[in-house]
């Protein structure tokens, strides 16, 4: 080898720790400016930020905060398929990981909060009498909305399953339930 060679990487480059932990305190920070949980922007980016699975107590190990200060985020994390809790074998922990294609998982098969106001507002729309008022117009105006982004959701979910397909990052998922859009009789 020459002086002019650089000899190959072994292993993984190294990390500085100091610009990933700028990264998740940043994201956190824009994440919480258009109303996410601070706390829960922080552990989301720290774990999506590890090589590896990590315990409550190594996320708040990297965050500087205690393990009782995680849980909360990692409870509503968990609840929004963000996070996938793991039991962790001969222990009473568990480690916190990714799903699989976590912003898929959390953005379009989580839809069912727009289903809930579409049913919601039809009932509205039913007791407003339609859009022969003009409440009822607003409501139906809502639920309008409502049925136009869960139709954009679903296509926006179906082109980027071609899209992980059509790049080999994964195996396509199959498309969640499109909305159903009420006809005139329901207006």
């Amino acid at each position: 080898m020459n002086a002019e060679e650089t000899p190959p990487m072994a292993g993984p480059p190294h990390r500085d720790e100091d610009e990933v932990h700028h990264f998740v305190e940043r994201m956190a920070m824009a994440w919480a400016d258009v109303g996410f949980p601070r706390m829960a922007g922080r552990v989301l980016f720290t774990v999506m930020s590890a090589d590896e699975p990590l315990t409550a107590g190594e996320i708040g190990e990297r965050l500087g905060v205690s393990a009782a200060a995680v849980s909360g985020a990692v409870r509503y994390l968990t609840q929004f398929g963000m996070l996938v809790r793991e039991p962790v074998k001969g222990s009473r922990r568990d480690r916190y990981r990714l799903p699989e294609n976590a912003w898929y998982e959390a953005t379009i098969t989580k839809t069912g909060l727009y289903k809930n106001f579409i049913d919601i507002a039809n009932g509205g729309v039913t007791a407003l009498h339609g859009r022969t008022t003009p409440a009822g117009e607003r409501v139906a105006e809502m639920r309008d909305f409502f049925l136009f982004v869960q139709e954009e959701i679903d296509a926006l979910g179906e082109r980027w399953r071609a899209r992980r397909a059509a790049t080999g990052h994964g195996p396509a998922r199959p498309a969640t339930e499109p909305a159903t859009r009420p006809g005139p009789a329901d207006d």
